[in-house]
């Protein structure tokens, strides 16, 4: 039986990213991939992302968190998720700030600018085409040789490539909504120049206070919101000189303040966290694992 029946569970929204967190602070019990996507079915508790907490590995950390998407992978960060994960912490214990960590490293989180808005340091990007992966040298990944159509008339090309702890390419666009992102999206997330696949974001930047996004999430499919997505597009934009350090990001399912920190080139995500409702896992939804 799987370590997650009867196990408690709160689901969560990030500005439209669907968040279950699961608290296994107390238990030393692995999941697994099958119990990941049993949790996503229809029949379960359908997700973007799984934030699971485990018991602290580091002094001065709350929990480990393990980020798993909908497909049963594991991601390296997700700032939506790590938003509901601090709502949760801050409202059982009081805390107003703490830190996590994450595959993708150290995270520091706090309250504010206001009670209702939550702040994750999602550290610093990389840009290298080895630390991003890519599985060719590009010595400027502020914009890469990639296309989708025609050479002579491609209906997306030249992406920024950048890691937020998981890997995003964002191309640069007139209008996010005038592509097909269910049909570019996974042809894109599994391109071979991907060896980890990659998170796919259309961005079109209204001024320099101000870019709109969609992301296809790698694992988890065209999502409402991107966190990491938001983090890479505002850093990407800074590096090409399109839009400054500090912008607003509007994703279809709400609105983030991205701060690409001059002074230690930390990226700070801020925006809300939802709680939507507690329950348990049905013990029968894990019955086909042997």
């Amino acid at each position: 039986m799987s370590t997650l029946a009867n196990r408690a569970f709160a689901k969560m929204n990030g500005i439209g990213n669907e968040i279950v967190v699961v608290d296994m602070r107390d238990s030393a019990a692995p999941l697994t991939s099958d119990d990941v996507r049993l949790v996503a079915s229809v029949c379960g508790v359908p997700y973007d992302q799984l934030m699971v907490l485990h018991k602290p590995r580091l002094a001065g950390t709350e929990a480990f968190v393990r980020i798993y998407n909908n497909d049963g992978s594991e991601a390296g960060a997700c700032g939506n998720g790590m938003r509901c994960v601090v709502r949760r912490i801050f409202e059982e214990t009081g805390q107003t700030a703490a830190t996590f960590e994450t595959r993708a490293g150290l995270l520091y989180c706090w309250q504010g600018p206001a009670t209702d808005l939550y702040t994750v340091d999602m550290g610093t990007p990389k840009f290298g085409w080895q630390d991003i992966p890519l599985a060719e040298e590009f010595r400027d990944t502020r914009h890469i040789e990639l296309q989708i159509g025609p050479i002579d008339n491609p209906i997306l090309h030249s992406p920024s490539v950048v890691s937020m702890g998981n890997p995003h390419a964002i191309f640069w666009v007139d209008d996010v909504n005038a592509y097909d992102l269910c049909h570019f999206g996974p042809l894109l997330e599994n391109h071979p120049i991907f060896p980890q696949r990659a998170n796919i974001t259309l961005a079109n930047i209204v001024n320099r206070n101000h870019i709109t996004i969609r992301t296809w999430e790698r694992g988890a499919g065209v999502t409402k919101a991107c966190g990491s997505g938001a983090c890479a597009t505002a850093v990407a934009a800074a590096r090409l000189k399109r839009a400054e350090r500090k912008v607003k990001i509007t994703l279809p399912g709400g609105k983030l303040g991205i701060e690409w920190r001059e002074r230690d080139d930390h990226v700070l995500m801020t925006g809300t966290a939802t709680f939507e409702y507690e329950g348990a896992f049905d013990p029968a939804l894990f019955a086909s694992i042997v």
